[in-house]
């Protein structure tokens, strides 16, 4: 009886199916660890967003330059009927809005990192040319005869979305004459946070403009595409800017420490007219901020909390190999791991992206990425030797356990070729696998 009882016992304990469907409940097991990792690296993200977002009301927002508009407040005769129901002939005074004909601006983009703790948030300091002409309206074309135009009460009114990254007092120049901006008077201006100058314009005749703008923000730097036509430049020092809006710049130069962009457009993509009448939505409206604005912003390609969260998504491949080249070892050389001992690695693998988190943090994703994989590595391979009493397993082990971290980190870098070199690597380990389990008697019970 008691012979037959150690069977029973003996059973499982030698059957390899048994131990494999164990060691799978177990990496099933670690995948709830590993979810809560992943929500941890959301909250500390999300704390970094947050941290940014108030650097940014300190220091200024995303800027959007926009403008600039030629207002020209004009008179015209309007006969309605009164209370009584006579016609009444009185003048009303409306505003005619025109958009420039050629637009040429020039950004140089100075970045810097502002450190906020363990966050970063990205400003910049940009000095902006602005320049370019108008013509003069055409008012037969919008149905404005026999209107008055005020071309003495002429405004030229642009606008930054957040003033406070203003450095100094723009000064426009206006055909060879200086005037300072002021703050844009409320009502029917064509955009929010307006500055203005008042001059008088020549009737009949078009003018020159331009106009410099020492600007500081955050992220973002974009512009209003409203010239008939439109060129930008823009240089930066940041070397991987985003590319926002609808158009791809035409020329990128990359340098070593520059970044040259330029755009050219013209106005056959905008969704709104070159002059208009009463109307002060015209550029506001979503669709046209959808089709008109473009510009860069200001991030790293993929930033730590990305980088961790990526490599977060390889934890369950990581702990499945880890588990298949401890087993086989332990089938091919005959000496018996226990399932408490694979429990131990396992949640030591899971403590690693927490590891991974707190370092980078502090030091930047490659040396935590570093100094994390050494210290697991080191403590598996510790804890391997101690277990199979065979030092030249657990150097094997840690370089099997080197290769797949090192695997990862190059996946991680890659972008668009991580899904080549991931699928080829993958292939090469599972031939592997192949190779070495045909060692591996697998009709013992």
């Amino acid at each position: 009886m008691t012979e037959m009882n150690e069977n029973q016992t003996k059973w499982y304990q030698d059957s390899i199916l048994f131990k494999l469907g164990v060691i799978t409940s177990l990496i099933l097991l670690l995948l709830i660890p590993s979810s809560w990792i992943e929500s941890l690296i959301t909250d500390r993200e999300g704390y970094q967003q947050q941290m940014a977002a108030a650097t940014s009301d300190k220091w200024s927002g995303s800027q959007l330059v926009q403008g600039p508009v030629l207002m020209l407040p004009y008179r015209k005769a309007v006969t309605e009927n009164n209370a009584q129901g006579k016609s009444v002939t009185h003048d009303v005074t409306k505003i005619l809005y025109l958009l420039p004909q050629n637009l040429q601006i020039k950004a140089n983009v100075k970045s810097r990192e502002y450190d906020r703790g363990v966050y970063d948030a990205i400003v910049y300091n940009s000095k902006i040319t602005v320049k370019g002409d108008f013509k003069s309206p055409d008012l037969n074309a919008i149905g404005m005869e026999g209107a008055t135009v005020l071309y003495d009460k002429a405004r030229l009114v642009f606008s930054i979305s957040d003033l406070k990254g203003l450095t100094n007092t723009p000064v426009v120049n206006i055909q060879g004459q200086n005037y300072n901006a002021q703050p844009a008077d409320s009502g029917h201006l064509p955009f929010d946070n307006g500055l203005q100058v008042s001059f008088v314009m020549q009737k009949d005749q078009g003018f020159a403009f331009n106009c410099e703008l020492d600007v500081k923000g955050s992220n973002d730097l974009n512009f209003l595409d409203i010239g008939s036509m439109t060129d930008v430049e823009a240089t930066s020092d940041w070397l991987t800017p985003q590319i926002n809006g609808r158009y791809l710049p035409d020329t990128q130069i990359n340098g070593n420490k520059s970044l040259g962009l330029k755009w050219h457009m013209l106005y056959h993509n905008q969704s709104f007219p070159r002059q208009w009448t009463d109307n002060d939505t015209i550029l506001t409206s979503k669709k046209a901020m959808a089709n008109a604005v473009f510009g860069i912003k200001l991030q790293l390609p993929v930033d730590q909390y990305r980088k961790i969260m990526r490599t977060t998504k390889y934890s369950t491949l990581i702990i499945l190999l880890t588990f298949v080249s401890l087993f086989l070892t332990e089938m091919i050389k005959k000496q018996r791991i226990h399932l408490f001992n694979y429990t131990l690695i396992g949640a030591a693998m899971v403590v690693y992206y927490a590891l991974l988190l707190s370092f980078a943090e502090q030091i930047g994703f490659t040396w935590a990425y570093l100094l994390s994989s050494a210290s697991t590595i080191t403590l598996i391979s510790v804890f391997t030797a101690s277990l199979l009493k065979n030092r030249h397993v657990a150097l094997l082990f840690a370089s099997i356990l080197s290769v797949f971290y090192g695997f990862i980190f190059v996946i991680i870098q890659l972008e668009e070729l991580s899904l080549l070199f991931g699928s080829i690597a993958l292939f090469i380990i599972i031939a592997m696998l192949m190779y070495f389990s045909r060692k591996i008697n697998w009709d013992k019970h």
